[in-house]
């Protein structure tokens, strides 16, 4: 199985339940695992044979910043349904975060899994 990660996307939406946080926007941290078979990309050099993961990286972000949700875990799920609807990605791990959403702890989110995990060859 060949994994194309991004990690620590930063960007400033409007999400969180609360009152004030509908009134603001907060940095939310994104990390994206996405599985995808990358022989053909590494025998052509050629990035048209593989994840752009600029493309993915670009959607996603403009997707999170008009986004409005209350909750980590839809955003989550969202985000998820775009990678594997919208590029050639059989599965996907994503991770959201809200940095220092909680008094005393550095970041808090969601981690999640979708699609089908291929066998390792």
């Amino acid at each position: 199985m060949d994994i194309i990660f991004l990690r620590e996307m930063k960007v400033d939406a409007v999400i969180g339940i609360w009152e004030w946080e509908r009134k603001i926007r907060q940095t939310v941290s994104i990390d994206l695992d996405m599985a995808t078979d990358i022989r053909k990309a590494a025998a052509s050099d050629s990035v048209e044979d593989t994840l752009n993961y600029k493309s993915v990286a670009k959607r996603v972000q403009g997707f999170v910043a008009d986004s409005g949700f209350q909750l980590v875990e839809t955003l989550a799920e969202r985000i998820a349904a775009i990678v594997l609807d919208e590029f050639d990605v059989s599965w996907v791990r994503v991770r959201v975060s809200k940095p220092g959403a909680i008094r005393g702890a550095r970041d808090v989110g969601i981690l999640i899994e979708r699609g089908s995990r291929p066998a390792d060859d």
